[in-house]
């Protein structure tokens, strides 16, 4: 028992040291700066709703957005908030928020003058130009339906809901914009978390005391998730059961659409909250073939189940191949699937160390990013545990959980958590999380939104200290927001391959610029853009300028 209670301890104490909660380096600027709501003018808050009766998606949102909304070259922010719905009316009404760059740190409110409030329990937010006009339109899921507001182009939205048939009736999480048919326009996939209602709620905690709990995600009936086609006429239609999407039950949480064998058609990685994820192989002419279970990232070693939360995709070791992340919930360690190129994964998080390091912890936003622009991408997670009462039945889990930064050094992943700034030393209920450069310095920041708190504006002070180039791709005959597109670019001896991917982290949407990193390095020799069907050409750059932004049109052989 000794022995036990020794080891215990021992666990905790790694984990910690793990997770970023032994003391920070006072002699050494942190990497990240939390810039206060006084600084930033941020002063909006999430307001969950938490009841005695604890309806389950009281405790899974919000998420929240990076976006250039008024196209003139600089991050905006979006934030969700909960509402009405059948199981929590607000005392006073609330709102989405969302939030003009003021372009010298900070952000003004310009919510009600751009009609985006939203109307129903909010829960993320996609941004995708979905009619090509360039300006980038919002989609907001929601309980029980949710919304598409249209960019005016004006600095107003227009709730096209109803006309574009997407209002996905239920409980809809996580939502991803992508070309699933290469006709090149964007078509919406929306995860829906199983058959929800307040009617079908259950009693959970401990009936001797009365005390209740949020229920495991297992009392939660699985349904399907919807894909709808962007008929480019301003309205979709719902291909969910044709293209085999439907044929799947799911409890789905995040959605990363990613090309996984290299083939030119979009594939979707879907994490499921205690049943198998997904991994829809796109095989063209709109149809996908599930196929998590033979590609080794549906189950755990053990063949069970976890409680996949967050996902992203990105070619972290520079093979050609897209790996992918999902985290889970405490004890069952989080996933770093490596591409192997054959429709096959395999789990490298514990001989990366990341299964150590997330032992204890639950992971939602999470995200692939170069945050030091040395040219290889790190990791960044930020986590918290579902159930408030936690505590009472798993003493050694919080609530409230620290963020982590894991550094890829190209050999190994270190967690230089410690190292990373205040932030990343405190618990939060961290759930959203995007990635975004509010400032145009090519360090790319982190937003995150908490659970029934203010969110979290994250600024990077480490990414200008190395040279980059941020480039924005705007597709013509591929879908206008480049996803799936393929940039390669070479820096001396660096040289670099990075995939334009859609959606990824957890209910959130990412500034869609890319930033490459060099390094030291003292010119870039080539960049080279190799754009998605129905363009696929590629076109090669030479003489580009370091540390600024430019913008790569399709076809038009030159950048700006």
């Amino acid at each position: 028992m000794r022995d036990s209670i020794a080891r215990r301890r021992f666990l905790q104490l790694l984990c910690s040291s793990a997770t970023g909660l032994a003391a920070p380096a006072t002699d050494v600027a942190p990497f990240f700066e939390e810039i206060p709501p006084a600084a930033s003018g941020i002063q909006w808050k999430h307001v969950a709703g938490l009841s005695s009766k604890m309806y389950v998606p009281e405790t899974i949102g919000p998420g929240c957005a990076f976006l250039d909304y008024d196209n003139d070259g600089w991050m905006d922010i979006y934030l969700v908030n909960s509402g009405p719905c059948d199981f929590y009316s607000p005392s006073t009404p609330l709102s989405n928020a969302l939030y003009r760059n003021n372009r010298d740190g900070t952000f003004t409110d310009v919510t009600e003058k751009a009609g985006v409030r939203g109307n129903a329990y909010g829960m993320g937010a996609a941004v995708g130009d979905f009619n090509g006009d360039g300006f980038a339109d919002l989609y907001v899921t929601q309980y029980p339906r949710s919304i598409l507001y249209r960019n005016n182009g004006d600095g107003t939205f227009t709730d096209v809901t109803e006309k574009a048939g997407v209002a996905a009736p239920g409980w809809s999480s996580s939502a991803v914009w992508f070309d699933y048919d290469n006709d090149g326009r964007l078509d919406l996939f929306v995860c829906r978390f199983g058959d929800f209602d307040k009617s079908k709620m259950v009693y959970c905690g401990n009936r001797d005391t009365g005390a209740h709990y949020y229920c495991s995600p297992s009392v939660v009936k699985p349904f399907t998730c919807w894909l709808f086609h962007n008929n480019g006429d301003g309205t979709f239609t719902d291909v969910s059961k044709e293209s085999g999407i439907a044929g799947k039950l799911t409890r789905a949480w995040g959605v990363v659409a990613a090309d996984i064998n290299n083939d030119g058609w979009i594939d979707l990685f879907v994490s499921n909250d205690g049943l198998a994820n997904c991994l829809f192989a796109n095989r063209g002419r709109g149809k996908f073939e599930e196929i998590a279970l033979i590609a080794g990232v549906a189950y755990n070693s053990f063949g069970a189940a976890r409680s996949g939360m967050g996902v992203d995709a990105a070619d972290y070791n520079e093979d050609g191949n897209v790996d992918l992340f999902v985290a889970n919930i405490d004890h069952e360690s989080y996933s770093l699937y490596r591409n192997n190129g054959d429709e096959s994964f395999d789990d490298m998080a514990i001989p990366s160390g990341i299964a150590a390091a997330t032992r204890f912890l639950s992971g939602w936003g999470l995200k692939f990013f170069d945050f030091d622009n040395d040219g290889n991408l790190d990791l960044i997670l930020c986590n918290g545990h579902p159930d408030t009462m936690v505590k009472l039945y798993t003493p050694t889990v919080d609530y409230r959980m620290p963020m982590v930064l894991f550094q890829n050094t190209g050999a190994a992943w270190k967690n230089v958590s410690a190292q990373a700034g205040p932030v990343f030393h405190k618990g939060l209920a961290g759930r959203g999380l995007a990635l975004g450069d509010f400032d145009n310095d090519g360090a790319v920041d982190v937003l995150v939104a908490v659970n029934d708190g203010a969110p979290i504006l994250l600024r990077n002070n480490v990414g200008r200290r190395n040279h980059w180039l941020g480039v924005r791709l705007i597709g013509r005959k591929a879908n206008v927001d480049a996803i799936g597109a393929i940039v390669s670019y070479q820096a001396g001896a660096l040289k670099r391959r990075r995939v334009r991917v859609g959606g990824g982290s957890f209910l959130s949407s990412h500034d869609p610029r890319m930033v490459l990193g060099i390094g030291q390095a003292a010119k870039i020799d080539w960049l080279e853009v190799r754009w998605p069907q129905p363009g696929g050409g590629v076109e090669r750059f030479h003489d580009l300028p370091l540390d600024r932004y430019v913008t790569i049109t399709e076809g038009q052989g030159t950048w700006k």
